[in-house]
């Protein structure tokens, strides 16, 4: 409690994902136990008057022991319907386990587009918001049952790095099957040890593995790419153990030891540019002359075609390129307004040199982010 020339602490706002395989035992079956522990500590956490959004995968996982299919599947299609089942089966643990520590769940299914468009990105806010001013826990899942681009994020992690910056969260705490980011792989090098402070994500990309059980899509590489999304939204980032004793409140209190910590970046990027850096692969690449780089980088301009030099790939409007310096280095990424055939016609013409009804720019500033 504050002493009483102290002003009270400033409500926080928490982003905690947990994946599959901290959820679900070896075939998709919900573990009530993990849930129950993860909801406890989130009723911690609130009645220390913080506010607490919970992103969780295990739908799909779920699915599959309920079908009893026993791996996952490749296809689409039936991803998409072991999510459909497995879903309101996660959300049902979900709702009990928080009845028993006296919250209520509210269920929010989000997909890529909230993100990209302003009025969707506005309401899905909106929406959280009002669930967490209304004492609501919201449990937060990709809608991958109508999914018409790849399943997932990232294991959610995306989603959650997505979420933490919608809110403008203060803490995002990415649980996991592992303590944290190591040194080498723990399992195979007994003298790994725990790394726990990042400061560039780029300097330790090196370090993470692939998925770390057949029951989840992600792995530490999904996790420190999420943290870099959330680093550069400036939010802290604390990537923990799951299963260890009051992970969630000693992330918050900054405990000694919980975990591997990617420390925010000053500079907040807006939604939409995020999106673009981190969550769309590019299709092509766009070559740039000295003169436009120095432009684009220093002056915040927009691309016009008077500024490529050349063209890599296949890609159409609206889809996402990486710019590159003469050299090839790439330094900026962004939304193209023109189809690879039509760019490599006109690379290098003036403005006054295009027809009347296409758009001046070829990366307009609103659409591009520059990388470091």
């Amino acid at each position: 409690m504050a002493r009483p020339h102290e002003a009270p602490a400033a409500r926080r706002t928490v982003v905690v994902k947990v994946g599959s395989s901290s959820i679900t035992d070896e075939r998709g079956r919900i573990l009530r136990s993990a849930i129950a522990k993860l909801c406890s500590e989130v009723a911690r956490v609130r009645a220390g008057g913080d506010r607490v959004v919970v992103v969780t995968s295990g739908a799909v996982a779920a699915g599959l022991s309920v079908l009893d299919l026993g791996h996952r599947q490749g296809d689409m299609e039936v991803l998409q319907a072991l999510s459909a089942v497995g879903q309101s089966r996660l959300m049902g643990h979900y709702e009990r386990a928080f009845q028993e520590v006296g919250l209520v769940a509210g269920q929010v299914l989000l997909a890529p587009l909230d993100f990209v468009h302003r009025s969707q990105y506005l309401h899905a806010r909106q929406t959280l918001q009002v669930l967490l001013g209304l004492g609501v826990v919201p449990v937060v899942n990709e809608n991958d049952a109508v999914a018409d681009d790849e399943l997932r994020f990232g294991d959610n992690d995306r989603l959650a790095a997505l979420v933490a910056h919608l809110l403008q969260a203060d803490l995002l705490v990415l649980l996991t099957d592992a303590a944290g980011l190591f040194t080498a792989d723990p399992r195979l090098d007994d003298e790994a040890s725990l790394v726990e402070e990042v400061r560039e994500v780029d300097q330790v990309l090196a370090m993470a593995g692939g998925p770390g059980s057949a029951r989840g899509s992600g792995g530490m590489a999904s996790k420190l790419a999420a943290a870099k999304i959330a680093a550069w939204s400036g939010v802290l980032v604390v990537i923990a153990a799951a299963d260890r004793p009051d992970v969630l409140p000693d992330a918050l209190a900054g405990a000694s030891g919980v975990g591997t910590v990617v420390q925010p970046r000053r500079q907040r990027l807006p939604a939409r540019k995020l999106w673009i850096a981190f969550a769309l692969a590019p299709s092509g690449t766009v070559v740039v002359d000295a003169g436009a780089k120095r432009a684009l980088i220093e002056k915040g301009v927009s691309l016009l075609p008077a500024g490529v030099r050349m063209v890599k790939g296949d890609f159409g409007p609206e889809d996402a390129v990486e710019l590159a310096g003469p050299d090839g280095s790439v330094f900026a990424k962004g939304l193209v307004q023109h189809g690879s055939a039509q760019l490599a016609q006109w690379a290098g013409h003036r403005t006054s040199d295009l027809p009347a009804d296409v758009p001046a720019e070829v990366v307009h500033r609103d659409d591009l982010v520059l990388l470091p």
